[in-house]
């Protein structure tokens, strides 16, 4: 890439670079499906291999995102079918069995940086469960099982002085869940999938890898638990959405790489590669996205009997 690299969290996104590159990759298999009356898309992209992990930068596992664009739009119902649809794909990625589960959700981010807020505001609206239960049983709900649900906002490494891997490994020892669910916000390659875009993976996640600020892994491999995570686009980088700008400006002229471009002047770009770019209405539509997440793993993690 000439020196210049593109930065995104979304595997689709990772997906669609080696395809524009013409570059053939054993080991991702694709499946898509378009629901037409609630106008949502779903994507799976399933990396198989190591050699296609490197290839597409993401570890080995299952990536499944939700592509809704009436997510910025605000609704009564904060968009009841796209909660849905992540509740299915959450449900179909948790493999529940018949007992209960003990589900601890993690909400990763900074509540007093609106772009980086998802992770706390989703915990605000979940249905926690795990007290109730062990006080009095599942029959408290009046159901013969119930997950056992919690939750914790570890807050960032500036305010804790902790690393977030820390404060979850000790919760995780004491409270020994059966699963971690971890919610945070993402950095997208394309501004057309800025906060109407949800990725659930079962690879587990790297707190502030979209923005540069690399942390110790949250995975089953580090944590000893099965991890999903959730996320949501809330930035893109702006050197990105500059080379985009270029290329819209100059496609009328033949031959014009916009990869290679922002490689032969890396030096300039490199100046705005620590500047993200969100929305002007962004403290609105992370309340409202939140809202509809947190819905989708209530639904998900609701025993129906």
């Amino acid at each position: 890439m000439s020196g210049f690299q593109v930065r995104t969290d979304l595997a689709l996104e990772a997906r669609e670079s080696i395809t524009e590159a013409e570059s053939e990759l054993r080991g991702v298999r694709v499946e898509e499906y378009y629901q037409e009356q609630e106008d949502i898309r779903v994507t799976k992209v399933m990396i198989d291999t190591k050699n296609a992990a490197r290839a597409m930068g993401k570890p080995v596992g299952t990536y499944v995102t939700i592509e809704a664009p009436a997510m910025l739009e605000p609704d009564e119902d904060y968009h009841r079918e796209i909660s849905e649809s992540l509740s299915r794909e959450l449900a179909e990625m948790m493999e529940q069995d018949e007992e209960e589960l003990s589900v601890l959700v993690v909400g990763l981010g900074n509540r007093e940086v609106t772009a980086d807020a998802l992770g706390p505001q989703v915990v605000d609206n979940l249905f926690i469960t795990r007290h109730i239960v062990k006080a009095y049983g599942s029959a408290a709900y009046n159901k013969k099982r119930m997950n056992l649900i919690s939750s914790i906002e570890p807050g960032v490494m500036a305010k804790t002085g902790m690393e977030t891997a820390e404060i979850i490994k000790g919760v995780v020892t004491q409270t020994k869940p059966d699963l971690l669910i971890v919610i945070d916000a993402l950095a997208a390659r394309s501004t057309k999938r800025l906060n109407r875009t949800i990725q659930i993976t079962n690879t587990g996640i790297q707190p502030g890898s979209g923005v540069g600020n690399h942390r110790n892994a949250l995975t089953q491999e580090s944590l000893g638990v099965p991890v999903i995570a959730i996320g949501v686009p809330t930035v893109v980088d702006a050197a990105t959405i500059v080379g985009d700008a270029l290329e819209r400006i100059m496609e009328a002229e033949q031959g014009f790489d916009r990869v290679k471009y922002m490689g032969q002047h890396r030096t300039a770009f490199a100046e705005l590669n620590n500047m993200y770019m969100t929305g002007k209405d962004i403290d609105a539509v992370v309340k409202r996205v939140s809202y509809t997440v947190s819905e989708g793993i209530n639904m998900a993690l609701e025993c129906q009997s």
